[in-house]
């Protein structure tokens, strides 16, 4: 997954406000204790992280 389409796919679950907010201050347990920006930025695959915010926030199985 190309971070293009992981922040398409964030916008388009939570809209664009939240998914900034989100990315920024929700600590996921999937991504050891880290933000979305953490993960990303500590070279966290993108699907990897979209993995794990599907799974916290159980999103249907078709967006996953």
């Amino acid at each position: 997954m190309r971070l293009t389409v992981f922040w398409r796919n964030m916008h388009e679950q939570f809209g664009e406000a939240y998914a900034e907010s989100l990315a920024v201050d929700y600590v996921l347990a999937g991504l050891d204790s880290r933000t979305v920006h953490r993960a990303l930025a500590d070279g966290v695959a993108p699907k990897e992280v979209w993995r794990a915010v599907c799974e916290a926030f159980d999103l249907p199985a078709a967006v996953r």
